[in-house]
């Protein structure tokens, strides 16, 4: 499940004779029960250094771009207090194609007024690093869910890593 939007899942538990207000229902029901159970052991999923790492880039455009559903990405961003550090934010449902595509990273990086191939992109799911690869950024893959994301320019296992912040300072804008 993890990467994919909502239809997709909901879709592959139920197959597709389900109707779309069907679909939708299984799928707010799960991201209810999902917010239900995350809000008290929130801070412990966030990955460590990550505050810190926004902060030291504060005056970088930073964009999130998620498959996931606005509440879930509201509920996150505004638990963890971490919504202040994004100037763009895109849901699964704002592109037509969700990931493994990399529409929804393009638009994005539209958003910040910035070229996808001069991103960064930090991912940690196999269809999110498909989509990051396929925009043509530079891919980050954490080890918070994959041991060996494939194909990413970086691993790190989380934004403590001291291989981070030497890597990032010599990307150089791509014309």
């Amino acid at each position: 499940m993890h990467g994919r939007r909502n239809d997709e899942i909901v879709r592959t538990f139920f197959g597709d004779s389900l109707d779309e207000q069907a679909v939708f229902e299984h799928g707010a029901a799960k991201e209810a029960l999902f917010r239900e159970m995350m809000a008290p052991e929130l801070d412990r999923w966030i990955v460590p250094g990550m505050r810190d790492f926004f902060e030291r880039h504060r005056g970088v455009p930073i964009g999130l771009a998620s498959n996931a559903e606005r509440k879930n990405i509201d509920f996150v961003l505004d638990g963890a207090a971490i919504r202040q550090y994004f100037r763009a934010v895109v849901d699964g449902d704002q592109t037509p194609r969700p990931k493994p595509y990399p529409d929804i990273y393009i638009h994005a990086a539209g958003l910040l007024g910035v070229k996808p191939h001069n991103c960064i992109i930090f991912e940690d799911s196999h269809t999110g690093i498909e989509a990051a690869i396929g925009s043509g950024a530079r891919v980050v893959g954490l080890t918070t869910t994959l041991s060996n994301p494939p194909g990413v320019h970086l691993v790190i296992d989380d934004f403590n890593d001291s291989r981070l912040e030497p890597w990032i300072s010599k990307q150089t804008p791509i014309s």
